[in-house]
């Protein structure tokens, strides 16, 4: 088909369309939401913990979480003892059971069906890579966006730049897309933080105090954690 990048082997394409249309055609999904899904779910992996993606917080999340014995994380800034930030999940507990809600990284990561499926951030860029690499040659990396208030998409650069360094990471043959991702990392990779902190994804976690989540998000290569979404719930490969 004309949009499933099906002559190359390592593709990129954003959101739930990108999902839609490249994962039944791929081996591997990587899932990129830098700020702040995939940041904290490498965090909190890292950890020994179990993160239940879920795509809202409402009633039927607090069911969820009952129904499969976990913690419901509150809202980023809730000040709550976990949530989306972060720096919420620094020191979760080996063994905690938590649902995270998220309209972006959580809703891709539901939508990918039977294909392996792993939490791509700046962090983890190339341990996943390498991971992706060794579940398959046909490899779809997915920068999540963040939502306009009307529900549209909005490509947010800090997701196109977390592809780019994981597709910088991927060896084979490189679709059109994945090279301007893998690009736009070159061009910038000695300014990440930078450009993150200033780009409109940055300036609204900073304007909510949450300084600390961005300086997290921007620590690139800074772990070897590869969270894997088997059975329902992400876990340390």
């Amino acid at each position: 088909m004309t949009f499933d990048q099906a002559e190359f082997s390592i593709r990129c394409e954003w959101g739930a369309h990108g999902v839609a249309q490249l994962a039944p055609q791929s081996d591997v999904v990587i899932i990129v939401d830098v700020l702040s899904f995939c940041t904290s779910v490498e965090i909190a992996t890292a950890r020994g913990a179990l993160v239940f993606p879920y795509p809202f917080r409402d009633e039927n999340a607090r069911a969820f979480a009952q129904s499969v014995h976990a913690q419901l994380a509150d809202a980023r800034d809730s000040g709550a003892r976990y949530s989306l930030s972060p720096q919420s999940l620094v020191e979760i507990p080996r063994g905690t059971r938590l649902v995270l809600p998220s309209p972006n990284g959580s809703t891709l990561s539901l939508a990918t069906g039977s294909t392996p499926t792993l939490a791509g951030c700046l962090r983890n860029a190339r341990a996943v890579a390498r991971a992706a690499q060794r579940l398959g040659k046909r490899i779809a990396v997915i920068p999540a966006g963040e939502r306009w208030a009307d529900g549209s998409l909005r490509f947010a650069l800090e997701d196109w730049l977390g592809a780019g360094a994981i597709l910088n990471e991927l060896d084979g043959n490189v679709s059109p897309e994945a090279r301007a991702a893998r690009e736009t990392f070159h061009a910038f990779e000695d300014e990440l933080a930078t450009l993150i902190a200033q780009c409109g994804s940055g300036k609204e976690l900073l304007a909510k105090n949450l300084a600390r989540d961005v300086e997290l998000a921007c620590a690139y290569n800074a772990s070897d954690t590869v969270p894997i979404f088997q059975e329902g719930a992400y876990r340390a490969v």
